[in-house]
């Protein structure tokens, strides 16, 4: 959307949730550790690392470990307000350059049946989704509300990394 090329290289960082991090501190800390992974690999070029969390209830929900952790998560949050934060990381080991930051968003779900539940679980199979569910999908029927930037929801909050991005552009 912004006109960057880029390639994707996994990182093989192990997300510790048992480490105690506020969710800010959580996803700032995996979204450098992760870009460091691949920036040390790639000397040469910005890399750019995110991790996204879902916050609810001063718990944080990843991805699900199963279908029924799914379950359990998306009927947690029915009619809830949770909220998404995503930190990034920019690196450029040749460069010097090293900018970490976070956005929050704020998502309100409509009440959901457990049938819409499982026709969701079953027909778009989000166990690769932080809090068991994706924005930009089917699922965009059962938000209510959403306070803040859409892209961070889907897990890169675009309009912040541009202006981050930017300072580095030559």
């Amino acid at each position: 959307m912004i006109d960057i090329e880029f390639t994707v290289q996994p990182s093989t960082i192990f997300e510790d949730f048992s480490l105690g991090f506020k969710p800010e501190d959580f996803v700032q800390h995996y979204a450098k550790e992760k870009s460091l992974d691949i920036a040390n690999r790639n000397k040469g070029h910005l890399v750019i690392g995110a991790d996204t969390i879902v916050f609810f209830n001063h718990k944080i929900l990843g991805k699900p470990k199963n279908e029924d952790d799914s379950f359990k998560m998306l009927k947690s949050l029915s009619g809830q307000t949770h909220t998404v934060f995503t930190g990034v990381s920019l690196n450029h080991i040749d460069e010097g350059i090293s900018n970490t930051f976070f956005e929050q968003t704020n998502v309100t779900f409509n009440k959901l049946s457990d049938s819409d539940i499982y026709y969701y679980l079953k027909t778009y199979k989000p166990l690769d989704k932080a809090g068991s569910y994706g924005i930009q999908d089917w699922f965009a029927v059962c938000v209510n509300r959403i306070e803040g930037c859409f892209y961070n929801v889907m897990g890169f909050p675009l309009s912040a990394f541009y202006t981050h991005y930017k300072k580095y552009i030559r």
